[in-house]
């Protein structure tokens, strides 16, 4: 069914006399006004600003919706990776797997942590590790596989996992991008032994600041993980092990219990949005027969879906897409225009262009669009009019 029918006039002046927004965090903050100024006026009565009270019930909540035994709230989705790599042990002389085509810090925390990242190419439809080329690259010193659940989509947990048994290895999900996505009947971060997640303002479910959790059904590795996040200590001024100042503000686990309280029809919001954009885009490109003025809309696998943290598409000419849509006051950006294995931090890897063809050409075309719950069907509209003239010139 096409929701909103796009048109395709020439372009005589800007869709829009203002910048739209990329995210929408205003709108989201005053339907949660009350909510969200009454838990922080809690906190700033109780005065328990590290681990409070708030940071527990948090806890408690994001396990439940999770489906996993244990959720440790933590400072960053950052922090969580590398608290996960150190409850194992990893370190100088370990090799871990991950993708090429992430955020920088999926392969920044395996280099801090002492080990040496080993990326997989990804898949072309959905961008992830791709599991058809993953055993090859576990040697002996391979001690975890973190693959990451990129754009709001995971990862094909059962085939990593499935590799992964055969070789004795965990596997840490990166679902930064993906809280509130399911994999077949489960969500991401309870799809593995460890499951990671980031409340960067810009995310799915984000916090007003820092923050990040780590989930897991094993109550060793949680009790690890708890004590790496505060220093490694298991009493106080105890210190069994190495650790990290790691924790979660009690600030921030009240903003996102304020936040939880309308996530699900936030997550549903987002399903319903990315696939009007899919079907406008189509519609809207149906008839292009120059394949260099065609546009690739994101794939959501089967029995799979995605909370679109970013709403991904693929272009030829992207910089003059880009400068096209910003002429129109529609605002886009790219995730990510450099992959790993080409950041100088590590050029000792000496994996040079070819090296994951993918990877190299997704970094090269990939183009996101405003996203976000609140986007209106007629904004939806106006970004695909728009995108149809940046792209074709009409």
């Amino acid at each position: 069914m096409i929701l909103y029918t796009v048109r395709r006039p020439l372009f005589t002046e800007p869709l829009f006399t203002e910048a739209m927004d990329f995210i929408d965090l205003k709108t989201q903050y005053q339907r949660i006004r009350e909510s969200v100024n009454a838990r922080i006026q809690r906190v700033l009565d109780h005065g328990q600003y590290i681990l409070g009270s708030e940071t527990v019930e948090l806890e408690q909540k994001l396990a439940e919706y999770v489906g996993a035994k244990h959720c440790i709230g933590a400072s960053s989705g950052t922090d969580t990776l590398l608290i996960a790599l150190m409850a194992y042990g990893i370190g100088p002389g370990d090799e871990v797997i991950t993708s090429p085509f992430t955020f920088i810090a999926t392969g920044e925390m395996i280099l801090l942590a002492g080990a040496k990242p080993v990326f997989v190419d990804i898949d072309a439809r959905t961008y992830n590790l791709d599991p058809n080329l993953l055993e090859r690259a576990i040697t002996p010193r391979t001690k975890a596989i973190m693959p990451v659940s990129l754009y709001g989509q995971c990862a094909d947990f059962d085939a990593i996992n499935e590799i992964a048994k055969r070789h004795k290895l965990p596997v840490i999900e990166d679902g930064a991008q993906s809280f509130g996505a399911r994999y077949k009947s489960r969500k991401s971060c309870a799809l593995s032994e460890i499951g990671s997640t980031s409340f960067f303002p810009s995310k799915p479910l984000g916090a007003y600041g820092d923050g990040g959790a780590l989930f897991t059904d094993d109550d060793e590795l949680a009790k690890v993980m708890r004590e790496i996040r505060v220093h490694g200590q298991d009493r106080r001024y105890h210190h069994p092990r190495l650790g990290i100042n790691g924790r979660l503000d009690t600030l921030q686990a009240a903003v996102l219990l304020a936040k939880m309280e309308i996530f699900e029809d936030e997550v549903e919001a987002r399903g319903r949005i990315g696939a009007r954009y899919s079907e406008l885009i189509n519609d809207a490109f149906k008839d292009v027969t120059d394949t260099k003025q065609q546009v690739t809309t994101p794939y959501v696998a089967p029995e799979c879906t995605s909370v679109y943290a970013q709403y991904t598409i693929e272009v030829e000419a992207r910089a003059k897409v880009e400068a096209g849509l910003k002429a129109r006051g529609i605002p886009t950006a790219v995730h990510y225009p450099v992959p790993l294995h080409f950041q100088p931090v590590f050029a000792s890897l000496g994996q040079g262009p070819g090296s994951f063809p993918v990877a190299e050409k997704a970094a090269s075309r990939v183009l996101s669009l405003p996203m976000h719950p609140y986007l209106s069907e007629a904004q939806q509209a106006n970004v695909v009019e728009a995108l149809f003239a940046a792209v074709t010139g009409a």
